[in-house]
Formats: structure tokens, sequence, C-alpha cells
């Protein structure tokens, strides 16, 4: 009778890859455990928009949308500029309409304007981004029940609350197993292949300020601590996706936690309605054109400025005009509710003149006056010489002026585990760690991504590279 600790696969993480690599696994007839450090599975499911991204579906058919695995490929590669590994791109394209359609077959409930283009990044030049009503956890409502399926009908077993805490090695270096932590005592598992699909970094500042110099100001799940990365570092793994990270364009800080971002409540883009406000950073500079419809752009413009902190300054004569929903100054707020925000929210600021205003927010009050005065003159004149904005249309002139600050917010993080096409973690030399597999945001978002954020492309790999990968190590067990 095989032992409680011994199985065919282990997966670490039962989030968005980790689950359907569990169930493919132990439906091809392998014995899988599938082990998670929180309470609850679904990792970054509870807070992902879940958008998916495929070609040729039968959700696009059923819309009358024509489309292309080798269109799919040619927008990633064109919103990624070429910088995406193109081995892993080629897979999730060639993939991805098989997993959107086995959530089709699973009754997944689409948002009913899907499939259609997105415009928060780069958009797609094909209708092919679908999500579902309730975002990622409409993911879950599909993939629960798939794994309570499988833990009825096959040899899968899941333990939450068990985090792993170390990847057992033989004298040869193959992965053999792993510690887990559970029930408080540490049990040493043993198993022929080891999945790692524990997420990303995104609140582990620490590593974060390691891999990508900055300071972390995160909006993402706050079990993302890196644990896979630490866990294939501690083998001898190297990271892919080096100098691939872009932040999220602005967020303001949360009232209780300022390394946190609260995203609910964020400012209204303004690709989204035009810019009556401006944009400095610590010295009270502009640095970027305020109408610049490419998010793109703006995002890799707020990688250059201090510490990616900006604040947005604007007048009482901007903030009332800022009412309907497109047109807000920030999200959800009304113009008297932004004003009640001022001085009590933390990066909130109003004031009398700019001066106090830059000594509430930190600002170099010199350098905003200054910028306000040449600002204020371009309006005058209908011309930006400086950044080449054309939506001029007001001064910054009327008191009481407000200051709210903004920082890069990292919602994913773009470096992980360096694998091959096979999804075998590698090593400083390029060699394959026998044993030892990675899928899901562990391998970073630059490795599909690339130095973009392109549409679909985090949760479709996820699942894919998951599945596939549970079909394989059931196939070699």
């Amino acid at each position: 009778m095989a032992s409680e600790t011994s199985y065919d696969v282990v997966v670490v993480g039962a989030g968005t890859a980790g689950i359907p690599c569990a169930i493919h696994a132990a439906e091809g007839g392998a014995r899988v455990l599938l082990v998670d450090k929180e309470s609850r599975i679904g990792g970054t499911l509870y807070i992902t928009g879940g958008h998916l991204a495929a070609a040729g579906t039968k959700r696009q058919a059923e819309k009358g949308i024509e489309d292309s695995v080798e269109a799919h490929l040619a927008d990633i590669r064109r919103i990624s500029a070429g910088t995406a590994r193109d081995d892993l791109i080629t897979i999730v394209a060639e993939h991805a309409p098989a997993t959107v359609d086995w959530l089709h077959d699973r009754d997944f409930p689409f948002a009913p304007e899907t499939p259609r283009i997105v415009y928060g990044h780069e958009p797609y030049g094909v209708a092919r981004t679908v999500y579902g009503k309730d975002e990622g956890m409409s993911l879950l409502e599909v993939l629960r029940p798939e794994l309570d399926r499988a833990v009825a009908a096959y040899d899968l077993t899941v333990w939450t609350q068990a985090p792993v805490t170390e990847l057992r090695q033989d004298d040869e270096g193959r992965i053999i197993g792993v510690s887990v932590l559970r029930g408080g005592d540490e049990v040493e598992v043993d198993a022929r292949s080891v999945v790692l699909a524990t997420g990303g970094y995104g609140a582990d500042a620490e590593l974060f300020q390691e891999l990508e110099g900055a300071p972390l100001v995160s909006a993402a799940n706050k079990t993302s601590t890196g644990d896979g990365i630490h866990l294939g570092l501690s083998v001898g793994a190297r990271l892919q996706g080096q100098g691939t990270y872009l932040p999220t364009f602005g967020g303001l800080p949360d009232p209780q936690s300022p390394t946190r971002a609260n995203w609910n409540d964020r400012q209204r883009l303004t690709s989204e309605r035009p810019p009556r406000e401006i944009y400095v950073d610590v010295h009270g500079k502009r640095w970027v054109a305020e109408d610049e419809e490419s998010i793109d752009q703006k995002e890799r413009a707020l990688t250059k400025i201090q510490d990616q902190t900006f604040w947005t300054i604007f007048d009482d004569a901007a903030l009332s005009l800022s009412t309907g929903t497109l047109n807000e100054m920030v999200v959800g707020k009304d113009p008297d509710q932004v004003r009640a925000m001022a001085n009590t929210r933390p990066g909130v600021h109003s004031a009398a003149t700019l001066a106090e205003v830059a000594a509430l927010a930190g600002i170099d009050a010199a350098g905003l006056e200054d910028t306000v005065g040449s600002y204020n003159a371009a309006v005058a004149a209908g011309a930006d010489p400086e950044f080449g904005r054309q939506h001029l249309p007001a001064p910054i002139a009327e008191g009481p002026f407000y200051a709210i600050r903004n920082h890069a917010i990292t919602l994913v993080t773009f470096q992980g585990l360096d694998i091959d096409a096979d999804f075998a973690v590698r090593d400083e030399q390029g060699t394959a760690i026998p044993g030892l597999y990675a899928v899901g945001e562990v391998i970073g978002a630059g490795a599909t991504c690339g130095n973009s954020f392109c549409g679909g492309m985090l949760v479709t790999p996820a699942l894919t590279f998951g599945r596939l990968l549970g079909t394989r190590l059931a196939e070699t067990r």
C-alpha cells in the first residue's frame, strides 16, 4: 500500500497553475499531492481580473469572431516588442484555445461582453480576451469543483495550512521530495517530481528591492512572498526576466498600510478622461505629457523618476468639474468626497497655496511653483513646449490646491525561476534540475509578457502550462 508520504507528483501551490496541474496529473493516473501554505485554495484568484486570451475558441465562434493562433502570436510579439520568451509564448498561443474551451465545456461564466479588445494596456488587434462575470472568482468557480471531483475519483490528496520548508535532494542533485510543515510537525514527503506553482513576490519588499532595485508598493496578493523562488534558489536555480519589470500606473496608498495600494479607489486614468491635472515628481517637476494615451509609455516614464513616486496636482476648479463616472478625479468619489479625504487620508493633501500643499506633500515648493507657472503659461499660449501635451483646458490657479500621492504599483512580478520549454527548472549553467518543475507567476511575468503588459498572458500561461505539465508528468511517472 502506498505511503501517505510517497507520491509521483507533489505540486506546491494551489492556485491558478497548481490546481490544473494537480488535476491533470491525477487524471493521467499519477499519485498526486497538492500542498498550500494557506487555509484555502485559490491563491491570487481572489484578487485577479482573470483575463485570458486565446485565438480560435468556441466562445469566439459563438460571437462570429475570426481569429488564428498565428495572429495571436504576432500580437504578443508586437506588444512585447520581442522581449518575451518565444518558445514559451508559442506554446501558450498554440494551446490556449484548448484551455479556454476546457473552461467553456465546464460552464465557465463568461462575462457577456467577452471576447473583447481591452484597452487598459496596448490592445490586441482582435477581440480575443475573455474573463468571467466575477473575474478571478469565476475561474475558481470552475477549478474548485474540478479539484473536488478529481480528489473523489483519482489518487489526489490536498493539504492546506502546510507550507513547504525545503526541497529535498539526493547526492546527485536530483529533487526527491519536499519537507512540509503540517500540524506543527515537519513531514518528509518523497516524490518523483516536484512542481513549484507558488506565485510571485509582490508582497515581499526585501526580495522585490533585491531583484528590481525599487521600493515596493503592492496591490498583489499578500501571500505572494516569493516562496517558490526562495526554494528554487536554495537548490541552485537561476532566474529569468531580469530587466523586464514594469509597474502598473499609479495608485493611492492604502489608509492603513502605506506599503500597499488600494486599487479600488485609485485615480481615474487620464486615458479614460481628459486631464485637468499635472503630474510632478518630488522636485515639483513634470515628467510626462499627462494626456499621453499610451499607458505603456507612461509606465515606462514612471520607472525613471525618483522612487517611482509622483503627485497629481490640481485646483478646486478642476475638482468641481470631476463629476460623472468616467470624469471622476478618484474612482468612485465625487468632488465633495475627495475634499473630505484631503488631509485625513494618507497621501491626499489640500491647502490654500501651492507652497503650503507642497510642504504637506513633501514636494519641493519652489519647484512646484515654477512648474505650475510654466504650465499656466503653456495653457495661455495653447502649446506645451516641454512635453507636447495637447489638452490644455485651464490654468491651475483657483485655490485650494490639491496634491495626491501616487506610486508605481506592483500587481505582478516579472522575474522568476528559469525554465525550459518542458517547464523544467534550470540551474545557473542552463541545465535542467532533475525532478523540479515550475509554472505560473513563479516563472515571472517577463517569461510570457517580456517588458510589457500583454493581455491575458499571465493567467492563460498559468492554466495552460499547468494542464500541459500535469498531463506530461502523469505520462512519465
